[in-house]
C-alpha cells in the first residue's frame, strides 16, 4: 500500500477518565476525534461508555448512547469512517448487535477467537480474576450477521496466530465475504509486541487482504508501529492502546498520538490516506456514505 490508513482508538473499555485523558461524553468524543482527524486519522474506533459519572463511565450497550457519540463524531469530522466495538464477554450479543444496527458503522470490530485474558502483578498474583474472553464460532457468526444487516465491514481482531488461521476459515466457509485483519499485540496472554512476528503473520493471512496492528504498551510499541508502516500495513493507535509517545512522554490526547503515527508512515515513504482513499484501500462499499 502506498497510502497508510490511520485509525484512532479513542477511548477503550474501562480506562477511568478521572485519571487518564480519555473522552467519554459525546462532546469529548467529538473534540478528541477532531484532533485525531486533523492529525491524519480517517477511522475512529469507538467504545460506548455510560454517561453517569457515579458508574465510572463503564461500558454501555444502549443504542441511543452509541448514537449520540457517533453522531457527534460524524458532525465534527466530515467523511470520517466509524469503526464500532462489539467485544463482550458471554454469549449474549444483543447489546453490541443493537448498537451496530443503530449507528450503522462502515466497520465493526469482530473478535475472532477466544483468549484466556490474564495478567500478573509483580508479586506473581493475578492482576484481576482469570477470565475467558469467549468468542466461539456461533458468537462470531451472530456478530457477523448483525454487521451484514447494515453493510458493516468486519475487522477481525486476532490475538494469536491460530486466530489468524481461523479468520481464513471463516471467509472460506462463507461466514463473511471479506475482511481485514487486526493483529493485536501486547495483551499479556496473547501475542507480544514483537516485530519479528509480523512477517510470519503476513505469511498466514489471506493474500491481498488489508491488515493492521493494534499495539498495547508503552514506548516499546513504536518500533513495531514503524515496522508495520514499513511492511505496508494500516496503522492504529490512541488512548485505548497507549498513553505514551515515542520519546516516553505521556500523551495529552489522541491528536498527539496520531501525529506520531503519521510520522511512522512518512518515515516509510508513505503518505496518509484520506477517508475516501481509506475506503478504497479497505474495500468498503462506497467512496462516500450518507453520513459523510
Amino acid at each position: 500500500m502506498d497510502k497508510a490508513v490511520l485509525t484512532c482508538a479513542l477511548n477503550g473499555v474501562l480506562t477511568n477518565p478521572k485519571t487518564h485523558p480519555v473522552p467519554v461524553t459525546p462532546e469529548q468524543m467529538a473534540a478528541s476525534a477532531r484532533e485525531a482527524y486533523d492529525a491524519g486519522a480517517s477511522v475512529m474506533h469507538v467504545h460506548y461508555r455510560m454517561q453517569e459519572d457515579d458508574h465510572g463511565h463503564f461500558p454501555s450497550w444502549d443504542p441511543e448512547v452509541a448514537a449520540s457519540m457517533v453522531d457527534a463524531i460524524r458532525a465534527a469530522c466530515p467523511g470520517v469512517i466509524i469503526n464500532s466495538t462489539t467485544g463482550i464477554v458471554g454469549p449474549d450479543v444483543s447489546g453490541p448487535a443493537a448498537c451496530v444496527k443503530r449507528v450503522k458503522p462502515e466497520i465493526a470490530a469482530c473478535n475472532a477467537g477466544s483468549l484466556n485474558y490474564l495478567k500478573l502483578k509483580r508479586d506473581g498474583s493475578w492482576a484481576w480474576p482469570p477470565m475467558m474472553f469467549d468468542n466461539p464460532v456461533e458468537k462470531v457468526q451472530a456478530m457477523l450477521d448483525a454487521m451484514a444487516e447494515v453493510g458493516a465491514h468486519p475487522e477481525f481482531e486476532c490475538f494469536d496466530v491460530g486466530i489468524v488461521r481461523c479468520v481464513n476459515m471463516y471467509i472460506e466457509n462463507g461466514m463473511a465475504p471479506s475482511a481485514h485483519y487486526n493483529f493485536v499485540m501486547g495483551v499479556a496472554s496473547g501475542m507480544p509486541v514483537d516485530a519479528r512476528l509480523l512477517k510470519l503473520l503476513l505469511d498466514y493471512k489471506r493474500e491481498g487482504d488489508p491488515w493492521q496492528t493494534t499495539l498495547i504498551g508503552r514506548q516499546e510499541i513504536w518500533p513495531v508501529h514503524q515496522a508495520t508502516a514499513d511492511l505496508g500495513g494500516m496503522l492504529r493507535t490512541g488512548l485505548e492502546d497507549t498513553f505514551y509517545l515515542p520519546d516516553g512522554e505521556r500523551a495529552t490526547g489522541n491528536g498527539a498520538l496520531i501525529e506520531a503515527l503519521a510520522q511512522c508512515a512518512r518515515n516509510a515513504g508513505r503518505e496518509v490516506a484520506s477517508p475516501a482513499e481509506a475506503r478504497e484501500i479497505m474495500g468498503l462499499n462506497a467512496a462516500e456514505t450518507a453520513h459523510a
